[in-house]
């Protein structure tokens, strides 16, 4: 091992980097608990994990996510105000990522997407985590977004021109370069093929305009 590498470790909060992996473990735990595609075993594996009673879930599931992120962003606002964007230098990786994902699943995005965008500069985050954020915050904005990295539910005429409820990719400025701005912003994947592990393999990605999407949805 280097003595740089050595060096970089020492310089580690192991104190806040252990707070930290905790407040990742429950929100990413809480969530693959919904994922389509976890097995009944491995659901009981988390629930185990997590310390939550099975027939507590099934009472209140999704009440219970909810909770636990309101509970984590006050946890993350004190550290915010401590110690500013707790960055790989501070927490090292993949913790340097624990605080985005807690503010991704706020309804606080706008209050820190300065200090996400200020922490991907300095590489303290990747910056297809900035990318992210800035997509949901324009998203939520009903404005388009710019990578392609968010998806949606609402209705859209399907070709019959009958309202269906249905998935889509929120609408995208300028779609047809967006492919080439994902792999500048460092994603490795096309659009059409994010929209498949967004919506499943048979998704076939088209591009909708803002002006239709909040169109449809004004009339349902």
């Amino acid at each position: 091992m280097s003595t740089a590498l050595i060096d970089a470790q020492q310089k580690l909060n192991e104190g806040l980097k252990k707070e930290l992996d905790e407040i990742m473990k429950v929100d990413q735990g809480y969530r693959m608990l919904f994922t389509s595609d976890v097995t009944p075993e491995k659901r009981e594996e988390v629930l185990k994990k997590l310390n939550i009673d099975q027939e507590d879930f099934k009472k209140r599931g999704w009440e219970m996510v909810v909770e636990h992120d309101s509970i984590n962003m006050h946890k993350v606002e004190g550290i915010i105000s401590k110690y500013g964007y707790p960055g790989k230098t501070l927490v090292g990786e993949p913790t340097n990522q624990a605080v985005w994902y807690v503010i991704q699943h706020s309804n606080k995005i706008g209050k820190y997407l300065p200090l996400i965008k200020e922490a991907g500069k300095k590489n303290e985050i990747p910056f297809t985590m900035v990318a992210m954020m800035e997509d949901r915050f324009l998203m939520n904005e009903n404005k388009e977004q710019i990578y392609g990295t968010q998806g949606s539910r609402g209705m859209i005429k399907d070709k019959d021109g009958k309202p269906v409820l249905m998935n889509f990719v929120w609408p995208i400025k300028d779609h047809q370069n967006v492919n080439k701005r994902r792999k500048e912003a460092g994603f490795n994947t096309s659009i059409e093929e994010i929209a498949k592990k967004m919506f499943g393999q048979d998704f076939k990605y088209e591009p909708y305009t803002l002006q239709k999407v909040l169109e449809l949805r004004d009339k349902k």
